[in-house]
């Protein structure tokens, strides 16, 4: 059956329900994710909340959905746009097809779309509200309503994992699972907190370092906790991905701006300035941290991206807090940005021997 993708920008494409037609039209943000394998992280990373991803890759589900990659316990996009769908997977771990997994979760799979058309649109035009409708005809104007997308996939509570010899507590603005588990592999005790408890709650937990997650959304949506994310970051060894990222640098009075299109993909070269190297990152972001606001927070930059010179990672001069863009627990092929994890621990272990000396 026949379905249609309508932009902002006016343009509208045809396709098929690879899932069954929706009851009414979806709306969301697109964008596209340029990685030829990792649907499965993508689909269910909460950072990409209410958008509808294009995979750019032309055929999309020929592995399958597993029953272990799952970044969280259910996806989050508003919908998918593919060239191709596989229907048949082949993997040995393979347990659902992508259209059956969408469909479970009532999530619109269109195909046979012009991906390479549509990806040239937003490159030109930049990100956009867009929709997939059963209808022709798209409205002529289309909005989105703002809304604070954090509160939506925060964790409601506390969760603790393992029973390591450091405890490191997450704050929970929309969190991967492999970031606790690259923490637990590293014989940590995690505990994971929504995105709005305060330094008090923290200190009652007594951990050894705090990690801000990534997230979806505009980090100026969150400026209401700013004053306690500074406070919290002066307090202890502090890792910041991705929205962490953004927040940490505006809680120190930096200033973020939005990408025409975003960094979305597992082959995003980053250099090392502090280590001289170069390595391929995964990304999934719309906003970055204007370099030119760092200059009196404290902050200079440590990673770029090679594509367009933008921040990729900060470190501070004074602080233990050092801030990623790209995601170090993904691992798109090498794990080349792995040993971001290494170095938070090496700051809290450097942390821990200050404290006891001065005991």
């Amino acid at each position: 059956m026949e379905g249609y993708l309508h932009l902002k920008s006016g343009h509208s494409y045809k396709g098929q329900w690879l899932t069954n037609q929706p009851e009414k039209d979806i709306k969301g943000e697109i964008v596209f994710f340029t990685g030829m394998t990792g649907y499965q992280e993508v689909l269910t990373d909460p950072s990409y909340k209410d958008q509808i991803i294009v995979f750019t890759y032309p055929l999309i589900g020929n592995y399958g959905i597993n029953e272990t990659d799952f970044e969280s316990k259910k996806p989050h996009v508003a919908g998918v746009i593919v060239y191709e769908g596989s229907m048949s997977p082949s993997h040995y771990k393979s347990a659902f097809s992508l259209a059956d997994y969408l469909q479970k979760w009532d999530i619109p799979l269109l195909g046979h779309m012009d991906t390479r058309s549509i990806v040239k649109k937003i490159r030109t035009e930049g990100s956009m509200p867009a929709k997939m409708s059963t209808n022709e005809m798209g409205s002529a104007e289309l909005f989105l309503e703002k809304d604070e997308k954090v509160c939506k996939v925060s964790s409601k509570a506390i969760e603790t994992y393992g029973n390591g010899e450091n405890h490191v507590v997450v704050i929970d603005f929309g969190a991967k699972k492999s970031i606790v588990d690259s923490l637990l592999k590293r014989s940590c005790k995690v505990t994971s907190l929504p995105f709005n408890t305060n330094l008090e709650k923290i200190k009652k937990l007594n951990p050894d370092g705090v990690v801000l997650s990534n997230g979806p959304g505009d980090p100026k949506e969150l400026i209401g906790i700013l004053p306690e994310v500074k406070k919290i970051l002066k307090q202890y060894p502090s890792l910041g991905i991705c929205l962490g990222h953004q927040l940490a640098a505006l809680a120190f009075g930096g200033n973020t701006k939005k990408l025409s299109f975003g960094h979305r993909g597992a082959n995003h070269p980053v250099a090392d300035l502090k280590k001289g190297t170069v390595f391929m990152s995964s990304q999934n972001h719309s906003y970055v941290v204007d370099e030119e606001s760092l200059r009196a927070t404290g902050f200079k930059t440590r990673y770029v991206n090679l594509h367009d010179q933008s921040v990729e990672g900060l470190m501070h001069q004074e602080l233990p807090i050092q801030t990623v863009q790209f995601h170090p627990e993904a691992h798109p092929g090498p794990a080349d940005g792995d040993y971001i994890f290494d170095e938070f621990m090496m700051m809290i272990k450097a942390e821990n021997r200050r404290v006891f000396a001065y005991a």
